[in-house]
């Protein structure tokens, strides 16, 4: 990129010890693919998402370009009226279908603390707008988070516990909708779209990102964890009501305030079977690590519509080295990925991005042998919540940049036609059915 180019690049910003954001007067952003500080290119930038939200990163400068010199420059301190204080890097966390493009730019190496779980993208400012790096991967009506406002929620809840007991289930997805803000909780109560329907105490894998419990004391968990294994009447009855009921139904087992749900695969197994006794209607959805493949074909048998397996890389010690699995590997859930396919499910791949990892050209071309091994439907582009600096100490091999998020998108996009590539699950059975 030349000089001139530079001086088009938004501003960099940067927050003050208390929280409050600033651009830089001079300096442009920069970001990170993987370790690797690059100036991202025009193409990359979208205008941030109405709903996005900006964190600060404490103990940890900011790293903008000179574009008069093309240096790059660590901000540690800066003055402002008479006054110098420490600075601190910007990320933009974006919205539901909006994938980020770059991490970043920010020295870590005075960070002690370990960051919350979220995904922290490259932002800057220009023309009195946020700017950041990513792009729009899906857009769904039933997830723009302006169709969850919480003054219809507490008057849709209230209605729903005077239809129903409230059994433990039932407060335990209060508690999600109301202090998780779990869009999926939220539908619920507002008895529409995708449900959610937590079953597992227990887990298989010891994620690095793990949301719904942590054993790191420098940072909580983003979720309560299912404290509970609820009866199968109570899976039933909520399930039944809203299969019935809503708009686009999808009842999905395996959220991210349980562990994994193939702990209970008899429990769903026998759900499902009752559920499917009282209504055909709608998609029963599992999410999965896929780490039981008999288990998998069980409640596959049992009447599920859809699944989808969650994956940080298709090569095996990047797997291994974020979930950290319990007596299973990456190849069972390479097999449950394909049995589910061959078992007639809508079969889709949660695929966990990370920029400057996942673009990589070995693993651009592992996740193309995947595809090719299983025929999955279609693959999620979800980003992945961590602090970049612990992802990149535990991901073994290569740190060094990709060839961009964003390119590798249009790669598989003419690799692979057929399948669809987004970030929301899809209603599979509901769209058999006329709603109207």
């Amino acid at each position: 990129m030349k000089n001139k180019d530079l001086h088009n690049l938004p501003f960099m910003l940067y927050a003050d010890s208390h929280g409050r954001i600033y651009d830089h007067p001079h300096l442009r952003m920069l970001g990170f693919s993987g370790s690797e500080l690059v100036i991202i290119e025009e193409e990359d930038l979208i205008p941030m998402p109405e709903f996005s939200k900006l964190f600060y990163i404490p103990d940890s400068p900011p790293i903008g370009l000179d574009p008069d010199t093309g240096e790059a420059e660590i901000v540690s301190e800066i003055e402002v009226d008479g006054a110098i204080f420490t600075c601190s890097a910007v990320a933009a966390f974006l919205e539901p279908g909006f994938v980020r493009g770059h991490l970043p730019a920010a020295d870590y190496a005075e960070k002690s603390l370990t960051l919350p779980s979220w995904a922290y993208g490259a932002v800057g400012f220009r023309d009195e707008g946020y700017w950041a790096s990513g792009f729009s991967i899906e857009y769904n009506h039933r997830w723009d988070p302006a169709n969850y406002d919480d003054r219809e929620l507490i008057p849709a809840i209230q209605e729903f516990e005077r239809g129903q007991s409230r059994g433990p289930l039932v407060k335990h997805l209060i508690n999600c909708a109301t202090e998780n803000h779990c869009f999926a909780a939220k539908n619920l109560f507002l008895k529409r779209w995708e449900a959610p329907m937590p079953v597992s105490r227990r887990c298989n894998a010891a994620c690095l990102g793990c949301l719904s419990l942590q054993k790191d004391p420098s940072f909580d968990a983003s979720h309560d964890r299912i404290s509970f294994t609820p009866s199968k009447e109570e899976i039933v009855l909520l399930a039944v009501e809203h299969l019935k009921d809503a708009p686009e139904p999808i009842l999905s087992f395996g959220q991210g305030c349980e562990g994994e749900p193939l702990t209970e695969y008899r429990l769903i197994s026998d759900s499902i079977r009752e559920i499917r006794r009282q209504t055909d209607r709608g998609t029963i959805n599992l999410n999965t690590n896929g780490s039981w493949p008999e288990r998998v074909r069980e409640v596959a048998q049992s009447g599920l519509d859809s699944i989808r397996i969650s994956i940080n890389s298709a090569r095996p010690e990047l797997y291994h080295a974020y979930y950290r699995p319990k007596k299973y590997d990456f190849n069972d859930v390479v097999e449950s990925i394909a049995l589910s396919e061959r078992l007639g499910l809508y079969t889709m791949i949660n695929y966990l991005v990370f920029p400057g990892i996942t673009d990589q050209e070995e693993e651009v071309n592992a996740l193309c042998g995947l595809i090719r091994k299983t025929g999955v439907n279609f693959l999620h582009l979800k980003n992945l919540c961590i602090d970049s600096a612990l992802y990149l100490e535990k991901m073994p091999g290569s740190k060094g940049s990709g060839m961009g998020i964003r390119r590798m998108v249009e790669f598989l996009r003419k690799e692979f036609p057929d399948l669809t590539l987004g970030y929301f699950n899809q209603p599979v059975r509901g769209l058999m059915f006329d709603d109207s």
